[in-house]
């Protein structure tokens, strides 16, 4: 019988997280106070984030040992499987070898666990009762849910309205975990009034659900804000993904010839591949790839430019590619691909071309979704589904060299909370769209006057 997973015991969980800023040959361009565009120091971050995690966001350690009693809580679900898709090569007809690395095996159903646990477990260390949040598809929202509460901590979400009204049940999953959810805009704060008073038919965005959250967060007594993506300590917490498939393919006596991962804000792509840049930085020959959405072409089509975290401009002003703070993105299914910017660990390593950006439409996506679907059993998240049109591409380019390379990509969560996107699909309802060149233009005019960092 073949090998069809790799399962690691559970003392073989990585100790550590592995941070990749200590090997980066470009150092990372330090975020910007809005106010003096002086680089920021903790101190300013204090507000909003607890101290410990702002060490980690400065840090440039290599390695950041694990909390015990986060692995306690990890260990629920991880180590997770190492999984070949002989029968999604076999439907293809190609040489390569596949493999996924099965993040859908959590409580929620996906990657995002891996830094809500350690989020809420430095924040409840450091004496905060309650956390504020953003969440798109509802995969960062319920995962929080479950981490606050186990660690007892209060947790109020704000989720994009439009995929809160498409995914009904990541909302009841929140509330279940004892979390508050509410539809972004609203009437809880005053930017979400604004916008609604403005633009009361919006389907919302990452960027206003964030400016919501923080605007929460320093209004309220012993709050502070947690982010599912971009900042360096959530892609410190998701190495644990690419540091176990390592241990994995050591034990197949393999190494992947490519890495591949869906990316929005960058968590689930950085967890997969940063381990692997790694090696890549000291010689390894590994193709990285990154796929977005080409309704949401950041990494494409974006320039790398210093820009606010959220649209009421509150953040820090951070060096990334981004399509400018005020873009409201489409209603696209891939809830957790629709955010303006770009995480800035992944947009330096664009430019110092140790990893690839590929840009595909939703129509594409969900048709390789539905094959791996029926293929190998597991139906994908909408966002998932962007790294698996990459594997269908690079599978395919192998069966016209009839080379046999060796895949790995990140299923970072399942979709069956993401059933309507399918819904759509199979009824022929989906509708492609590409961002054109002169809205991405018009939308990054604001940011003229800004700063500029180093390219």
């Amino acid at each position: 019988m073949e090998i069809k997973k790799v399962f690691l015991n559970q003392s073989d969980m990585p100790r550590q997280w592995y941070n990749i800023a200590a090997d980066m040959s470009t150092p990372m361009q330090p975020p910007l106070h809005p106010g003096t565009g002086q680089p920021i120091g903790p101190d300013d971050l204090a507000p909003i984030f607890p101290m410990n995690l702002i060490e980690q966001e400065v840090s440039t350690q290599r390695w950041i040992d694990i909390p015990d009693e986060v692995l306690n809580i990890l260990a629920i679900w991880r180590p997770s499987p190492l999984t070949r898709a002989y029968n999604l090569e076999k439907y293809l007809g190609t040489p390569a070898k596949i493999y996924f690395k099965d993040e859908s095996v959590s409580p929620s159903g996906s990657h995002k666990p891996n830094t809500a646990v350690a989020q809420a477990y430095y924040n409840k260390v450091f004496g905060i009762k309650r956390i504020a949040t953003e969440t798109g598809a509802g995969q960062w929202g319920s995962s929080l849910a479950m981490a606050t509460q186990l660690f007892g901590l209060e947790l109020k979400v704000y989720m994009v309205r439009v995929s809160f009204e498409q995914k009904p049940y990541r909302k009841i999953l929140m509330r279940t975990w004892g979390a508050e959810c509410v539809a972004s805009p609203s009437q809880d704060t005053n930017f979400g009034r604004k916008m609604l008073a403005k633009y009361p038919d919006t389907p919302g965005s990452l960027g206003i659900a964030i400016s919501e959250a923080i605007e929460d967060t320093v209004t309220s007594k012993d709050t502070r804000y947690a982010l599912g993506s971009v900042l360096n300590h959530v892609m410190l917490h998701q190495t644990i993904i690419g540091l176990e498939a390592q241990k994995q393919f050591e034990y197949l006596g393999t190494y992947p010839d490519i890495v591949i991962g869906c990316v929005g804000g960058g968590s689930n792509f950085a967890g997969v591949s940063f381990p692997f840049i790694r090696d890549k930085i000291y010689g390894k020959n590994v193709r990285i790839i990154g796929v977005e959405p080409s309704a949401c072409p950041t990494l494409t089509k974006g320039t790398f430019l210093y820009d606010f975290g959220d649209t009421a401009a509150t953040t820090p002003l951070l060096p990334m590619h981004t399509l400018g703070h005020n873009f409201i993105p489409k209603p696209f299914h891939a809830g957790g691909l629709r955010y303006h910017g770009m995480a800035p660990l992944v947009s330096q390593l664009l430019l110092d071309n140790l990893i690839e950006p590929q840009a595909y439409s939703q129509v594409k996506t969900y048709e390789a979704g539905l094959a791996f679907a029926r293929s190998e059993g597991i139906v994908p998240a909408p966002e998932t589904n962007h790294a698996i049109a990459a594997v269908f591409h690079e599978a395919l380019k192998c069966k016209e060299e009839g080379v046999a390379k060796t895949i790995l990509f990140n299923l970072s969560g399942h979709g069956i909370m993401d059933l309507t996107g399918y819904d759509s699909y199979l009824d022929n309802k989906l509708v492609d769209y590409e961002m054109p060149a002169e809205e991405i233009a018009e939308a990054l005019k604001e940011l003229e006057s800004y700063p500029k960092p180093k390219v």
